[in-house]
């Protein structure tokens, strides 16, 4: 008996929950749609991902309604004022062309409109060794280490580092890393960002000299002054060089006696011995 019971609450538990579902649904259903207009503007944006350093065409770009309260600021609506027009950071498909992300009007396109005013792109020959098994990549920072032998003496071969915390343009042709991130490029050459006097400083080492690159956390900003390590220092040969004792200049000859001899208004002074 008790168990028919507990049967009967269940079966209108069910048909009570079924009945408000049902009710619920059609009510809803029943609902008028409000329709709200969001004014809109057409707007430039990216029709495929665009890399750093392209030049854009009419290809990759297309307009969209883009809502005017969130418009972004500076962007463009019209396409045939951007061809032709280099970018300086890469670009998502969807995303607004900004002008903080293009190159200036008849800059072009490419390496040279992305150096910084007052910096040298300058680009050195690396195998898989000096470019750290092909992790010197866009965007990382490097140390460049020169070894050299001041007048070709081989006792006096030196290693030191030469520059500090340079950034790295370019890998091979690449502007950017890898879509994979991270990912080892093999390069035979390896374009750096520095100063006109680092740029001299890195073409006399590389020219003179060899170099290698030292890869570094790109957060570490520090500027380390190393003196440099020989050969022998290095293998522990190297002696303390005796002092070298100072002598003293040689005293300055007593100026000879003088006279003084005065006729009529003129002075004129005579050595005596």
């Amino acid at each position: 008996m008790n168990r028919g019971r507990v049967v009967l609450v269940l079966l209108a538990a069910l048909v009570a929950g079924g009945a408000l579902a049902w009710g619920t649904y059609s009510y809803l259903e029943n609902l008028p749609v409000r329709t709200i207009e969001v004014p809109t503007r057409k707007v430039v944006v990216a029709n495929r991902d665009l890399s750093l350093g392209s030049e854009l065409g009419p290809d990759d770009l297309s307009l969209i309604d883009w809502p005017v309260d969130a418009l972004p600021e500076g962007a463009f609506t019209d396409r045939e004022t951007l061809a032709g027009r280099g970018l300086l950071a890469s670009i998502v498909r969807h995303e607004p062309i900004l002008p903080a992300k293009l190159t200036p009007e008849e800059a072009g396109s490419g390496l040279p409109p992305i150096i910084p005013h007052g910096q040298r792109a300058v680009s050195v020959r690396v195998n898989e060794v000096i470019g750290v098994a092909g992790y010197v990549l866009p965007g990382t920072v490097v140390d460049v280490v020169a070894t050299a032998s001041p007048g070709n003496d081989p006792e006096r071969v030196t290693s030191k580092v030469v520059l500090s915390h340079v950034q790295v343009l370019a890998a091979g042709t690449r502007l950017e890393r890898d879509a994979e991130g991270g990912k080892p490029v093999q390069v035979t050459v390896v374009t750096l960002l520095v100063s006109p006097e680092q740029a001299e400083r890195l073409t006399l080492a590389s020219t003179e000299g060899k170099i290698q690159l030292a890869l570094r956390n790109p957060l570490d900003d520090a500027q380390p002054e190393t003196p440099g390590v020989q050969t022998q220092a290095l293998l522990g040969l190297s002696r303390p060089a005796a002092p070298i004792p100072r002598v003293a200049p040689p005293p300055a000859p007593p100026s000879p006696p003088t006279v003084e001899v005065i006729r009529g208004d003129k002075r004129e002074t005579m050595f005596v011995g």
